[in-house]
């Protein structure tokens, strides 16, 4: 079969199409005919090295497909069911084993490149408005990166629990995807403060609570604009990791910093069918609207590395076996 294998770290550029066994399910596991894979930084990470992986690296963790074989100890599916999942190394490619434990049953009427595009970043958002800090009435939060995959869900999670949002973006055509997910104030980081417009805009107070998925670039400043014994959750950073500070820093308002991932927030079965039956339940009642928005074939997966890390990307990014 046809897969993307990295022999080294380093840029997009060592991700190639390579031909290797298909592989074989084994005890408890299922092998998946891949019909799309989900892009994401944490790939962008184990590529670059910043997330250590053994090598050779298969990278790709999300994706859907249709289920081909069952290894031992299976029950519950079949073959010809479709699935898909947030933590199965190796998912760019055209076949891939999955843990059964890991794979959730796709409802009839969602399109397996629909399921593909929520799993991982659909259940990060779903964590972060319902656990991480639970949003309600009342509630005011900062969205970064507003346009982007789990942006645009998280502005439309927030909205549906009440809160009300800012969003940050970098040009007009993000601006006006973050006002039709539901945002309240769209601040263009490229030409304004974000900082001062927050303050502004709530009187001094600030938000509750920032989802962060930048990271070195919006980290300080972002603080500046919590209010008193909010909360900073630095779920991501695609600007770089943020560098070394004093805990001092969150006591000019009793602040909470936390370094939130899926794996802990859905690594049991119950939580994994909670939020994956939740997030899609929401997506087949049309109540939350998936944006792919860009899609490329296997062969191409160092260019859909170059666009997701240049931010020439909105939404979902997708790999087409």
């Amino acid at each position: 079969m046809k897969a993307i294998r990295f022999e080294a770290t380093g840029g997009p550029e060592v991700l190639r199409l390579a031909d290797v066994p298909a592989p074989l399910p084994g005890p408890g596991e299922v092998l998946v005919r891949v019909e799309a894979a989900g892009i994401n930084f944490i790939d962008v990470y184990q590529r670059s090295g910043l997330y250590p992986v053994p090598l050779p690296g298969a990278p790709g963790l999300e994706g859907a497909g249709v289920i081909e074989s069952l290894g031992p100890g299976v029950s519950g599916l079949m073959p010809g069911d479709r699935g898909a999942w947030f933590n199965a190394p190796g998912s760019y490619a055209e076949k891939v084993v999955v843990p059964a434990d890991r794979l959730i049953k796709v409802p009839v009427g969602i399109e397996s490149r629909t399921a593909a595009a929520v799993m991982l970043q659909g259940m990060t958002a779903h964590y972060l408005v319902e656990t991480t800090y639970p949003l309600g009435p009342g509630k005011v939060c900062l969205v970064h990166a507003a346009a982007g995959g789990v942006g645009l869900l998280l502005v439309q999670m927030a909205k549906r629990k009440g809160a009300r949002v800012f969003a940050t973006v970098s040009t007009e055509e993000k601006a006006a995807l973050a006002r039709e997910a539901g945002a309240d104030v769209v601040i263009r980081y490229t030409e304004q403060d974000f900082t001062a417009e927050v303050k502004k805009a709530t009187e001094g107070r600030g938000v509750d609570v920032i989802y962060d998925s930048v990271g070195q670039s919006t980290f300080e400043k972002g603080l500046e604009c919590l209010a008193p014994r909010g909360m900073m959750a630095l779920f991501g950073q695609s600007s770089g990791v943020v560098p070394p500070f004093s805990p001092s820093l969150l006591a000019k308002g009793s602040l909470f910093l936390t370094r939130p991932t899926l794996f802990h927030y859905a690594g049991d079965r119950a939580s994994l069918e909670w939020r994956a039956g939740d997030v899609l339940g929401q997506v087949a009642s049309g109540q939350l609207s998936v944006r792919i928005g860009r899609t490329f074939p296997l062969a191409d997966a160092a260019e859909a590395h170059r666009a997701l890390v240049g931010r020439q990307t909105t939404g979902k990014v997708l790999l087409i076996p």
